[in-house]
């Protein structure tokens, strides 16, 4: 990199608060939906696993 180094690349031509902000704001967003999806994958497995939603078959052995 030029003179400045990684503090001038940081900075972003003076840009580099709103440039980092937004990365941090779209990581966690990302995170948050990362762990949204797994809780309802999780709920899902869960809910259809359970023995009270379990089908009763007809029987058609007359």
């Amino acid at each position: 990199m030029k003179e400045g180094g990684l503090v001038a690349f940081l900075a972003m031509g003076g840009y580099g608060f709103y440039v980092w902000t937004s990365y941090v704001i779209a990581a966690i967003a990302v995170a948050a939906e990362f762990v949204a999806v797994r809780a309802r994958v999780r709920a899902a497995i869960k809910s259809a696993s359970g023995s009270d939603r379990a089908i009763a078959l007809p029987d058609d052995t007359q």
